[in-house]
């Protein structure tokens, strides 16, 4: 294969893999920034590989994996651990072609991303690629350097994990804060609705209105609307004590989107700018990704 060849075909690659990867991941900005360090690998591999969609999926999978194990490094999977590196996939090495068994699911619910984040990295990914994405645990157990049989434990265990979420008012509120801006990010209209109270609403201080912010918006489809495939520079931090998001501009905070969360579910977003309040934002180190 020519390497105009393995170009085109990484291309037509590309969407798939993103999707993948950022349901692995739950952020798709980072899903990108995975994919294309696959693209990388693949152009420095001078490997045979007889089948592309099957070296990337491994390749992508594998990056996703190191990515939620340094994400969570106190998280330590029941199975012995086993470093996954970025080794180079060979041809052969895998009993059948990931790219045959691609079934998207419907969209994640909040509540599921709030308990995938709390599965091991290894439970994580067999979830996801097995009940979203209909992989084979044969092919799961070569992504995960691990046995078929063990691959289908992961999976059964999150799975199990999954059937019995926190409830809604359970939810810590930097989860709900950050499974909102997720939402947000990723263009999720629907899970955004879920999420907001019938009576939510939008302000902000006179400072971030200056800023360019909208004074005020009201109600829930108007403020999903707003958010909707928005936020994309904002990052997650605390403002004194509470959980929230800011937009940042060359490492600066600009504008706090400060939360009012009621029973799991946000009420206000009040965006503030005044010096007093940026002065007191201190980012979540680890969060932004999620």
């Amino acid at each position: 294969m020519t390497n105009v060849d393995r170009t085109a075909e990484f291309e037509a690659e590309r969407p798939r893999l993103t999707g993948l990867a950022a349901k692995v991941l739950g952020d798709r900005t980072e899903a990108e920034d995975v994919v294309q360090q696959a693209w990388l690998r693949l152009e420095r591999t001078e490997a045979e590989i007889d089948s592309l969609p099957a070296w990337l999926t491994t390749v992508t999978t594998r990056l996703c994996l190191d990515r939620l194990k340094a994400r969570s490094p106190l998280l330590v999977d029941d199975l012995a651990e086993h470093e996954s590196g970025i080794a180079e996939v060979t041809a052969g090495s895998h009993p059948e072609d990931p790219a045959d068994h691609v079934a998207l699911a419907d969209a994640v619910g909040v509540a599921l991303h709030v308990v995938l984040d709390r599965l091991t990295p290894s439970e994580r990914v067999a979830f996801v690629l097995h009940d979203s994405f209909g992989f084979e645990f044969a092919t799961i157990a070569s992504v995960l350097d691990t046995s078929p049989a063990a691959a289908r434990k992961l999976a059964s265990r999150a799975r199990a994990k999954v059937a019995q979420p926190a409830p809604q008012d359970a939810l810590a509120d930097w989860e709900v804060v950050d499974a909102f801006m997720a939402a947000a990010r990723e263009g999720d209209f629907e899970r955004l609705l879920a999420m907001l109270a019938p009576d939510a609403v939008v302000r902000a201080d006179e400072a971030a209105v200056l800023a360019g912010t909208p004074s005020r918006i009201d109600g829930r489809d108007a403020v999903a609307q707003f958010f909707n495939g928005a936020a994309h520079a904002a990052l997650a931090v605390y403002v004194g004590d509470r959980p929230a998001s800011a937009w940042y501009d060359r490492g600066e905070a600009k504008v706090v989107f400060d939360f009012t969360l009621r029973e799991g579910r946000v009420e206000q977003i009040t965006f503030r700018a005044a010096p007093e309040t940026l002065a007191e934002v201190v980012r979540r180190r680890g969060a932004d990704r999620r």
